[in-house]
């Protein structure tokens, strides 16, 4: 029997480039040598595989190091005609058999992957050849019989079946959703309107989240065209009513492959001409182009790409003569794995709707999630909201946030109150939380009151730590009876759940706390319960990982270590979280603690390293990972004993992980979470009920006020289950070669 252990892997990047590839590579290289495997970059994808020579090179550790937060791909990505052709990949083959490489990491779109799916389903075929021919001795072959494939998907488009999010996507929405900001601050100087061209051939995510999270007026994307023919009169007399109501900016968003609904192409130079027109404005038009796919990737395009890489791996590893490709990606944070073409199949078939003018196939196609984002833009967009129906019970509905200020929460109140006083009811903002319930100090919302509050970060109506007690629970319940409150949302931390349970732990007292209430999470701490991520964690998730990567350029140009505080009281989500995103060698988190013995190994690692030629290192401490280790006491330790290989600095990042605008996917999430909310307040009205709302395993889960206690570690004030505490040993695996 031939010798079927695993000789090599080969990972290439082909196709567009897209943020997260690097991570992805560097997740790759340092598994497989973790694994005791050696690994190969081959460069340029496809030609340099055809090609051979030196466009295939045996990686090191240190090969992938510092590449964690570089865009595009450090190995090269082109287009290659030659390997669509027989001669071409028998070259291919040739030199892969040649470094003893049988199992390939494919990082690429459609094309890609099924060109790697072809090339496995040959390759008995083409070694037969090359052992006919001889152009390979017959023991190299018969070594290597088989060819593994795994596939992880490159394309900010966040087009592919199987998988939440493509390696890229999360990073585009961030260029295009921030430049959607910019331009809104000059049109609204300027009272100006633009039309903003974004990527999207044949999917429109992009197009239509960036809308939602940017607050445009109109978006343009395939697989929904508009639903009349005179379209533009339509799109014209919506941004006149607008413009009526009293808007200084408008934004229409065009994917670039937005069509009618015959299949013709609708541009972003034709509605700037149309609008200008009919307008009788001045009207801009802007093509973000490639700086949607530029740049440093993302947070999640980080991390994310670093488990799918490190996932790639194993599959390989496991993989025997019969196994089917299989495409590595992400539901619900967590690895998935599907048939590589089955889910290639599947994401070909939106196309196929699309060019078939099938567009309600086309959007079943994208899921209850897209279809449901549709339908809130549509009513967020609007110029003014629908008149209330005639004996239509009109509800008075309140909105507070309350904690500490979590960037997503104005978002979360601009939706909630919007959709509200779309179904014809009365919004109510409470102004500095619970605070403002016990002073009676609201405002009722119109519907452009809280124009612009979506992507503004912090909170307009203010937040105070107020958790009632005694009198104050009275003059609570005098409020909201008085203000004949019909349903309550509380958008804010432990403090705002306390308090939501304290009103609902006293309604045998008082009648008015007989209403719904209901809380949603914002915290940038992560720690709340019935929920996987809250409101505010991404943006300052994302806020660490730029102030770290600037830290980074520092510690290299000097030598030096950096011991970095960050948030999270109990909860280790952001040190745990950042760690991965920014490759640092060690994340001291509060769910394991700190001991002398720790500190000690870690030293005594770092020095060797550092006398290995090492030029940085990163350290993040969570804010509570000991009470007698600090920041400040783990830096002394470390500059005391660290024999003059490498100075030492403490960073506290302190509040600017809580500033700042909120992130697309804070914003995308406090506008779903806001809707499920109005849900549940509206068919609620008149009930007793109080919960707690989060998005669970990718759906949305609501549970009692009164399951806090069960769900969380009341002691630590943090849930029992924490998802991403699983990822602990890949973040070890990703900073310290140990092979098995």
């Amino acid at each position: 029997m031939p010798d079927t252990a695993v000789k090599a892997i080969g990972v290439l990047t082909s196709g567009g480039d897209a943020p997260g590839m690097n991570a992805a590579l560097r997740a790759v290289v340092r598994t497989a040598l973790n694994r005791g495997v050696a690994v190969y970059a081959i460069y340029e994808g496809y030609q340099g595989m055809v090609e051979g020579g030196d466009r295939i090179r045996n990686m090191g550790w240190d090969d992938v190091s510092g590449i964690l937060q570089r865009g595009g791909t450090v190995i090269g990505t082109a287009r290659c005609a030659e390997f669509r052709t027989h001669e071409g990949r028998l070259k291919a083959a040739k030199n892969l058999l040649e470094c003893e490489i049988d199992r390939l990491v494919v990082i690429g779109g459609d094309g890609s992957l099924t060109g790697a799916d072809l090339f496995r389903h040959e390759w008995a075929s083409l070694l037969a050849e090359l052992v006919e021919t001889q152009q390979v001795p017959a023991e190299l072959a018969a070594a290597h019989p088989f060819l593994s494939i795994a596939g992880l998907v490159g394309s900010i488009d966040n087009d592919f079946y199987g998988t939440d999010m493509t390696i890229g996507a999360d990073t585009a929405l961030h260029r295009i959703t921030t430049a959607l900001d910019q331009i809104s601050s000059t049109a609204v100087s300027h009272r100006r309107s633009f039309v903003v061209e974004v990527m999207g051939r044949n999917c429109g995510y992009l197009a239509l989240m960036s809308a939602l999270a940017g607050g445009a007026d109109y978006a343009f994307f395939p697989e929904r065209p508009p639903s009349v023919d005179d379209w533009e009169t339509q799109m014209c007399d919506l941004l006149k009513a607008g413009r009526a109501a009293g808007r200084r900016d408008l934004t229409v968003v065009v994917a670039e492959g937005a069509r009618d609904k015959h299949g013709n192409a609708i541009s972003a130079e034709y509605v700037r001409k149309i609008l200008a027109e009919r307008l009788g404005e001045d009207v801009r038009s802007t093509i973000l182009g490639h700086v949607q796919r530029g740049g440093a990737p993302s947070a999640f395009d980080r991390w994310m790409s670093t488990l799918v890489g490190a996932a790639a791996v194993d599959e390989l590893l496991a993989a025997g003569p019969e196994s089917e490709p299989q495409m590595i990606g992400m539901r619900y944070n967590r690895i998935r794995r599907h048939p590589l073409m089955e889910c290639v199949e599947q994401t070909r078939e939106v196309p196929k709707a699309i060019a078939a003018q099938d567009y309600e196939r086309a959007m079943a196609l994208r899921g209850s999630s897209f279809n449901e984002a549709y339908q809130t833009f549509r009513t967020l967009s609007r110029a003014l909201p629908h008149p209330p129906q005639p004996n239509q019970r009109r509800l008075r509905l309140a909105i507070l946030t309350a904690g500490a200020s979590a960037p997503g929460m104005n978002t979360a109140v601009h939706a909630a109150a919007r959709l509200a006083i779309d179904q014809g009811h009365i919004v109510l903002g409470v102004h500095d939380g619970f605070q403002g319930l016990i002073d009676d100090r609201m405002e009722e919302f119109d519907w452009m009151s809280i124009h612009g509050w979506g992507s503004m970060g912090g909170s307009e109506l203010g937040t105070s730590r107020t958790i009632p007690t005694g009198a104050e629970i009275e003059a609570v319940a005098r409020t909201l009876r008085r203000q004949r409150i019909d349903g309550l949302l509380v958008i804010g931390g432990w403090s705002a759940y306390e308090a939501a349970h304290r009103l609902t732990s006293a309604r045998d007292e008082y009648e008015a706390f007989n209403i719904p209430i209901i809380c949603m999470p914002a915290a940038i701490d992560n720690n709340l319960p019935g929920s996987e991520i809250s409101i505010g964690a991404d943006t300052a998730l994302n806020n660490i990982v730029e102030v770290v990567d600037k830290i980074k350029q520092s510690a290299v140009a000097t030598g030096r270590c950096f011991v970095i505080e960050v948030m999270g009281r109990q909860c280790g989500y952001l040190t745990l979280m950042s760690s991965l995103a920014t490759g640092a060698e060690r994340a001291y988190l509060p769910e394991e603690g700190i001991t002398l013995h720790d500190l000690e190994t870690d030293l005594a690692e770092m020095k060797e390293s550092f006398r290995q030629g090492k030029r940085k290192s990163l350290m993040i401490l969570n804010e509570k990972a000991n009470p007698l280790y600090t920041a400040k006491f783990i830096s002394t330790l470390f500059e005391q004993e660290g024999e003059d290989l490498f100075d030492v600095r403490e960073a506290i990042l302190g509040h600017l992980q809580q500033g700042g605008d909120p992130s697309p996917f804070d914003r995308i999430q406090a506008t779903r979470l806001a809707a499920r909310c109005l849900t549940f307040l509206v068919e609620g009205a008149g009930q007793a009920n109080g919960a707690v709302i989060g998005m669970q395993n990718g759906h949305v889960q609501i549970h009692s006020l009164d399951d806090i206690a069960v769900l969380c570690d009341m002691e630590h004030l943090r849930p029992l289950e924490q998802w991403w505490l699983e990822l602990r040993s890949t973040a070890r695996l990703m900073s310290k070669y140990q092979p098995s």
